[in-house]
């Protein structure tokens, strides 16, 4: 079930909602918290019923490993602390392993040995990154005696409240535990509620009317054109960049929305990383909660920069690999990070001279080094990769024959309503709507506000009243179409 969908908008959350607070009203407040719990688990059966014991199971151990990290805990379980963590923390990690990286261990253990072992062919339970980083967050925060909750049920309403259960943020336990088990929260909030649907809209509106837009130019770029030239390959990169931020801003716009309404503030993931004047500043504001889970349990355990200079860069390549590989099983992924790692090491070379950039020319750089590596994160080969990097080299394709001369099938969007746009606009316009689309997208990106801040601001009344109409247009999109499934679903 998607945010973006009719079911969720019109259906599930009113339900939800409706409910939690008619039960807590009524003073049955942990009938409430086991409603809300029913109502997580329904939300993620939804996708695939056939996974809810596998988070049940997780649930369960990580509750039960949790209970030993207290401080009492070798005397309960008769076991050393640290070795429960190990315990903890190594269960999690095999079981990510085997959903997500098995296929992949494999298939290189093939073509390196040449042998034919056959894959599994498992396929990936939604949310499982999210949710198992979560727990070993969880653990590790028990073992350093951070937490202090050790109830099931609001264990279980920690990790599976619906609004960060599929794609985050990835939460602390203190971010949100004492906020579910606070009395303040469990009756209506109407600034709250006022709050929830202006994030709620704003999201919405990114991703049904911008970010779903942009796909099937991205798309057609990517996976279907044979070739691009300079302006369709930068099309192609743009649309997939413009795309993604769309994508995942609507998303995590959507998901504080959704959890304000439940009286609860989740911790900001998104901060308008393309505004970053450097690639440090970048992974500061991009996917915050991931960044803070890498620095917090990589980084800082592999000494940080504590050592030398070379050990230093060492735990930043470390890290950002693993950053990229846990985005995906491919090599692809694992290239995407090690990119941004040398990036972060070339920023700390150059900020080390004192040497400083005009905003618009640091600006330039650090966007144009997003876009580009965002094209190994999008390709599905190598080969689609080549496709988009030799297009967006390929200069003399500017001096090619004029837009009017080329037939139809051969332009960049052939494949994507190309006789339409040609007969309703100019050729050379046509021909580039999906350049002039992502522009356009940049030109929003640069001067909108951040939703959070705008949500945490005063909400006056014409804030509220300009969010209808992105509310109606996205309830219309969701009503009129069936949305593209968010793109960190696949990760």
């Amino acid at each position: 079930m998607l945010f973006s969908s009719w079911q969720f908008i019109l259906l599930f959350l009113p339900t939800a909602f409706a409910g939690y607070f008619l039960l807590n009203r009524f003073r049955r407040v942990v009938t409430a918290k086991v409603w809300l719990v029913a109502c997580n688990l329904f939300f993620y059966g939804y996708w695939d019923w056939r996974y809810l014991p596998l988070i049940a199971g997780s649930i369960l151990f990580n509750f039960a490993i949790g209970q030993g990290l207290g401080p009492d805990g070798s005397v309960r379980w008769g076991a050393s602390r640290r070795a429960r963590l190990a315990l903890g923390v190594v269960a999690n990690l095999l079981l990510l392993g085997y959903f997500k990286y098995a296929d992949f261990f494999i298939g290189n253990i093939n073509a390196l040995v040449g042998s034919n072992v056959g894959l599994l062919e498992v396929a990936l339970p939604l949310g499982i990154s999210f949710f198992t980083f979560q727990q070993i967050d969880y653990l590790v925060d028990s073992y350093r005696g951070k937490t202090h909750e050790y109830r099931l049920l609001n264990y279980t309403l920690f990790v599976t409240f619906f609004p960060h259960l599929i794609a985050g943020p990835i939460v602390h336990h203190d971010d949100i535990m004492g906020q579910l088990t606070s009395r303040w929260r469990w009756t209506v909030r109407y600034p709250y509620i006022m709050r929830g649907l202006f994030a709620f809209s704003l999201g919405l509106f990114k991703k049904v009317a911008i970010a779903d837009t942009l796909a099937p130019w991205a798309n057609w770029g990517f996976d279907q054109a044979p070739s691009l030239d300079f302006c369709s390959a930068w099309a192609t990169s743009l649309a997939y960049t413009f795309q993604l931020y769309f994508d995942f801003s609507g998303y995590s716009d959507m998901a504080i929305g959704c959890a304000l309404l439940f009286n609860i503030w989740l911790p900001m993931n998104f901060n308008s990383p393309y505004k970053a004047l450097d690639i440090q500043d970048f992974w500061r504001r991009w996917h915050m909660t991931l960044s803070r889970f890498l620095r917090d349990y990589v980084y800082i355990p592999l000494g940080g920069n504590r050592g030398s200079a070379r050990q230093a860069a060492v735990n930043v390549m470390v890290t950002f690999t693993l950053g990229g590989l846990w985005h995906g099983a491919s090599w692809l992924f694992v290239a995407w990070g090690v990119l941004h790692g040398l990036g972060m090491l070339a920023h700390r070379a150059w900020s080390s001279t004192g040497l400083r950039l005009p905003k618009w020319l640091a600006w330039s750089v650090t966007f144009l080094f997003v876009n580009g590596c965002w094209v190994l994160f999008r390709a599905k080969s190598w080969g689609d990769a080549r496709k988009v990097f030799s297009g967006m080299l390929d200069v003399q394709s500017l001096w090619s024959l004029p837009v009017e001369r080329i037939p139809t099938h051969q332009l960049a969007w052939g494949g994507f309503g190309m006789d339409k746009l040609l007969g309703a606009l100019p050729a050379g316009v046509a021909a580039n709507s999906a350049l002039l689309a992502a522009l356009a997208a940049a030109g929003i990106v640069l001067t909108a506000a951040n939703t959070v801040d705008m949500t945490r601001g005063q909400m006056s009344i014409k804030r509220v009243v300009g969010a209808v109409p992105l509310l109606a247009v996205g309830i219309l999109f969701a009503v009129a179409s069936a949305s593209q499934v968010f793109l960190y679903f696949n990760f």
